[in-house]
């Protein structure tokens, strides 16, 4: 399993672009992109206190948990 962030989903929601959201919630625009693409492994407290403020959210409204990727079924190599 994995945590996300909605950013994506709630910025069409209000009509908003990445910039905005960066320049309202005072989280630096390479910091959100992270986070929209899912290459960030952590957030900071301030950070998801100020996208939650921007976007007039709770922080259970912005994260979920997906599943991970099936894992491919390798065969094992049996030895005759």
């Amino acid at each position: 399993m994995a945590v996300k962030l909605r950013i994506e989903e709630l910025l069409e929601k209000h009509g908003r672009t990445l910039y905005w959201l960066a320049k309202e919630s005072g989280v630096d625009y390479n910091g959100l992109w992270r986070f929209k693409t899912g290459k960030a492994h952590g957030i900071r407290f301030n950070a998801l206190e100020g996208i939650c403020k921007a976007l007039e959210c709770s922080p259970g409204d912005l994260l979920v948990i997906e599943d991970a990727k099936p894992e491919s079924k390798k065969k094992s190599k049996s030895k005759v």
